[in-house]
This record gives C-alpha cells, sequence and structure tokens, in this order.
C-alpha cells in the first residue's frame, strides 16, 4: 500500500491488555476506510470453575471477520497456549497466511493430529534474524530468551515508522537454550529511531533483575543429588529448556528419567526433532520403571496446576497402573502457580504429603523463574530502543499502570494506557486512541464455539448452585390430573431440616397446584404449567432457602 496523506499506523488489541493470558494484538496501517492489518499472536485463556464445563476461553474476532479482506498474515511469536492456542479453532473463520518459527510449527502440527478434524494450516516458517513481508509492513524477528524454545520479538515497520512489539521476554545471559537476547539489534533499531515499544508488563511490579535459567539449573541439580529417594518435578511442557536441565542433572546424578504426560511428551518430540534433546540418555518406560530403584529414578510430569486428569493429580490418587510414589518420595513444583489454581494445587499437594511424600515449591528453593522482565530488565531495554512512545501490555491493570510509571520515570516522551478494544494511532502525531473495536470472550465447550449466551454458560452456572426438578403431569378431557405426576430432582437435598424427604415435598406442591385451580381456568394448559413450576419452587425454598430450576411438562390425554 502507498503511503498517502491520510495514512495512519495503528494498534489495537482484542486479548492480552488488561487480563493474562489470550493474547491477539492487531497493527493497522493506511487510510481510516481502507487498513491492511496484520495479527500478533492468537492465544487462549482457560476457564475457571466460573464457567463450568468449559475447555477453553478465545478471544471474540468479530472484528477480524469484518476486516477479513484487510487482513494480510498471523505472526506467533512464540508457542505458548496464551499466544498461540486458539488458531486451530479460529482460524477456519480468517484462513489468511501463518507465520511461525520451527518449534512453535511443530507444536501446533503436532496438537493438530491430536485433535479430531483439526484444520491443516499451512505455516510459513521463519528464525530469529529473518525479515519478511506481510501487505505493507516489513517483519523483522530479533531473538529474546523466554521460558521456550525459539521466542521473539517483531520489529513492524511501516512508512510511518517502526514498532517493537517485545512479545513475552526477559533479559537471561546464561539460558538453558540458546541464543541470548539480541541486545545488539535492539541498540541498533533505537539508533535508527523507533516509534513505539509495545512491551510485556507481566513482572513490572517485581524490583531486580530475574534469576537466570542456569541457576535454576543448578539448584535443581544439588536437590536431585541430595535426595535418598525418587525424585517427581512437575513444569510447564512447552519449558524444554528445564526439562532439558532436568534430564542433564537425573544423568549426571546416575538416575534415569521417566516423562509422564501427553503434552509433556508432545513437546518432547518437537523438541528432539529441532536438535534440542541431543546428548540425553533415552528416557524410561512406564513398564521399565518398577525394575529401576528408588533412588535413580527422576519423574518429569504434567500438573503443575493442579489439573485433575494431569499425570501428578493421578499419582496423588494412586491411579497409575504402572507408576506410584512412596513415602520418603519428593516431588518439586518447578513453577509458579497460576492465580485462579490455588485450590487444585494446594488439593494435589495434600494428597501427597498425606502419602508422606516431600514437597518443594519456590518458597523453598530457587526451583522456578519467570520468563518475564523485571524493572531492571525493563528500564534496560528503554535504554537500548529509547521509544516515542511506550505502550504497555500483557498484563492486568496493575502490572500495566507499574510499566507505564516506569517508563514515564525513564524519560519516555509518551506513555500510552490502552485496554482491549480500545484503536491507538501510533502515528502520525500524537498517540491517541481513535477509535473502538469489539471485543470479548468466547467458549469452546466439547466441539462448539460460542458466547455465553449460545454455550448456555449462564443457566449452567445456575444450576450449579440449585440444582433443576423435572416434572411431568398428564391430565384428562376434564382436567384432572392422570395418575401420579413424574417428579426427577438433580442436585437437591435428599431431605428437609425434620427428615421429610423433598421429593415428597416437592410432588406434593405440584399436586396441589392443580387441585387448586378452578376447573373451568384449568383449560388453559399455560396457566397450569406456570402454576405447577410456581408452586414447587416455592415448596424448595420454604423447605431449604433456595429455589432450583424447574421445568414442568404437561400434556392433555
Amino acid at each position: 500500500m502507498p503511503h498517502s496523506k491520510s495514512a495512519e499506523f495503528v494498534f489495537l488489541p482484542l486479548g492480552g491488555v488488561g487480563e493474562i493470558g489470550m493474547n491477539l494484538a492487531l497493527y493497522g496501517y493506511g487510510p481510516a476506510d481502507n487498513r491492511e492489518w496484520i495479527v500478533v499472536d492468537m492465544g487462549v485463556s482457560f476457564a475457571g470453575p466460573e464457567l463450568p464445563g468449559v475447555d477453553l476461553v478465545l478471544p471474540d474476532i468479530r472484528f477480524l471477520e469484518a476486516e477479513r479482506r484487510n487482513l494480510k498474515g498471523i505472526i506467533i511469536t512464540h508457542a505458548h497456549e496464551d499466544h498461540y492456542g486458539a488458531l486451530l479453532d479460529l482460524w477456519p473463520r480468517l484462513k489468511v497466511p501463518v507465520y511461525a518459527s520451527p518449534f512453535a510449527a511443530g507444536l501446533l502440527e503436532a496438537k493438530r493430529r491430536g485433535e479430531h478434524n483439526a484444520p491443516e494450516i499451512p505455516v510459513t516458517i521463519y528464525r530469529a534474524g529473518d525479515t519478511f513481508s506481510v501487505g505493507s509492513f516489513e517483519i523483522e524477528a530479533i531473538a529474546v530468551t523466554h521460558s521456550i524454545p525459539e521466542p521473539v520479538s517483531l520489529a513492524i515497520t511501516t512508512p510511518l515508522g517502526t514498532v517493537i512489539h517485545t512479545g513475552d521476554w526477559k533479559s537471561d545471559p546464561e539460558p538453558s537454550l540458546g541464543p541470548l537476547l539480541d541486545e545488539d539489534r535492539f541498540r541498533e533499531l533505537g539508533d535508527k529511531g523507533v516509534l513505539a515499544l509495545i512491551c510485556d508488563s507481566t513482572n513490572a511490579m517485581r524490583d531486580g533483575d530475574s534469576p537466570s535459567e542456569r541457576q535454576v539449573g543448578e539448584s535443581l541439580r544439588e536437590l536431585i543429588e541430595n535426595a535418598r529417594g525418587r525424585v517427581a518435578i512437575t513444569t510447564f511442557a512447552s519449558n524444554v529448556g528445564r526439562i532439558r536441565s532436568i534430564s542433564e542433572a537425573a544423568r549426571d546424578a546416575g538416575r534415569q528419567v521417566l516423562v509422564l504426560g501427553r503434552s509433556l511428551k508432545r513437546a518432547i518430540e518437537v523438541a528432539s526433532e529441532l536438535g534440542y534433546m541431543d546428548g540425553l540418555p533415552e528416557f524410561l518406560t512406564e513398564e521399565d520403571y518398577g525394575f529401576i530403584p528408588r533412588e535413580n529414578v527422576v519423574i518429569i510430569l504434567t500438573g503443575s496446576q493442579g489439573e485433575s486428569r494431569a499425570a501428578l493429580a493421578k499419582l496423588a490418587r494412586d491411579e497409575m497402573r504402572n507408576v506410584a510414589l512412596a513415602p520418603g518420595d519428593t516431588v518439586i513444583y518447578s513453577s509458579r502457580t497460576i492465580p485462579g489454581n490455588e485450590k487444585a494445587i494446594i488439593e494435589t499437594r495434600n494428597l501427597l504429603i498425606e502419602q508422606g511424600i516431600k514437597i518443594i515449591t519456590d518458597s523453598d528453593a530457587l526451583v522456578h523463574v519467570s520468563g518475564h522482565p523485571r524493572r531492571n530488565e525493563l528500564k534496560r531495554m528503554y535504554s537500548w530502543v529509547r521509544p516515542q512512545i511506550l505502550v504497555p501490555v500483557h498484563g492486568e491493570a496493575a502490572h500495566l499502570v507499574a510499566q507505564g510509571s516506569l517508563g514515564a520515570m525513564a524519560g519516555i516522551p509518551e506513555v500510552a494506557q490502552v485496554r482491549n478494544g480500545d484503536m491507538l494511532r501510533l502515528a502520525p502525531g500524537l498517540a491517541e486512541i481513535i477509535d473502538e473495536a469489539p471485543f470479548g470472550r468466547v467458549f469452546k465447550d466439547g466441539k462448539l464455539i460460542g458466547d455465553e449466551e449460545e454455550m448456555g454458560i449462564a443457566d449452567r452456572r445456575k444450576l450449579s448452585f440449585v440444582g433443576h426438578v423435572a416434572v411431568s403431569v398428564l391430565v384428562d378431557g376434564s382436567y384432572n390430573i392422570v395418575g401420579d405426576p413424574d417428579l426427577v430432582q438433580i442436585g437437591l437435598p435428599e431431605a428437609d431440616a425434620t427428615g421429610d424427604l423433598m421429593e415428597d415435598i416437592l410432588f406434593d406442591a405440584a399436586v396441589a397446584a392443580i387441585e387448586n385451580i378452578p376447573r373451568a381456568r384449568r383449560r388453559d394448559l399455560e396457566v397450569l404449567r406456570e402454576a405447577v413450576r410456581r408452586a414447587v419452587r416455592a415448596a424448595a425454598n420454604e423447605a431449604w432457602g433456595k429455589k432450583p430450576v424447574v421445568t414442568v411438562f404437561l400434556a392433555k390425554v
């Protein structure tokens, strides 16, 4: 698209700004009525107990679908679920080119093979240091360090300037997997002039510098060497560098490694194909596990967030056929607690403690480090890049405001606070919110995707609190009840405080509701149906103190 006087360079987040997870950012270039767009990342969030039955939370892409003819591509910065996890579900609605690193493309393909009817997505591979064009945008991938292989920042250039989209990053001088963050390239871009820095805010409230992955590896090595029994270490499946550090420490301590968990095995398979696991001994099989002395085993497994179907929770419940833990064994949580998962994690830990198993977390030793920059690292990035505008992203309100204040104190001329749906004009002129776009959440529930109403989530949530009563009533030609009504209650107490059965109480209320209506008024079946529904709810409320959802089936025979 040739440059015109009416052209603008805009930034529009549809997820990940004002929240943790579900990252989806748009960059637009051109006049307001004919912009070209690119998407950076397309991630998910995970459902908590407030969304019963929901499998994944996805960004609402109504705006992208409306702009589909002007959408030139999707660039993935790295293969964490909160940055690429929505691709398989949302790409079929867009069908535009996708650009990703070899590791991200490999994980996407492995994930596709594991999902029924998942689409084949053509992916153009790029590597750190590559430059490529997507529509009117020139994209340069810059190496950074993070808790996954091949993360990059993106330098996005249009005729109106260059924006650096950091993605997830930290400044780790000794990562477990290379390469190092490319400080020289950030400095070179800063010397040329950077319009805006769109920057990770996750750890903007934490002072100092992040510890190195090497330090975590050394700490894990010491714990493995000093442990008496088996050592089980749970970590994020995508943290291949951590998996390699654990495997090296186990090898050097004379221990063999067993891997448990589908997502871990999938990540290791892709990492192995790309050479990241070269030089390590073969892993144990579950069938061989029982023949290895306890002091010679390390288990790497999923379940750090208390997921009920993950390997660690199954071990805690002693539900695995060939693998078990015993008193004196050690479980290490080489991970952080994602907000909302605290209860599930504690439940799993308590089950392990009851078995006499020792628990070690990041409160006890250096067994985990974040992949995001602390305040000193952010200030160094500011000094390298020297942007005209700072836009804090990837965080909740407290994180975004903390980074904004830090950037202002560092002398960045403009700090723009935006939230999901805000269209920020970066150039020309001062940074300014010029429009709003529709945004929100949709939900993957089984095989279907839809909003809260379409998926029936509000009703499901209500049912989880008050239960359901179904009543079936037949009346004859004279509108007298035929036989006894059928009544089924789900999720209600069995009896009231005096011991009377709830089913009997509700049955009596349903019969009385009909008999108390004069026969002449019974001709209106809707009146009968509503009378029974109200009577059953009222009786339940009097006996229990809560009003269940009541469905009445009424027919004339």
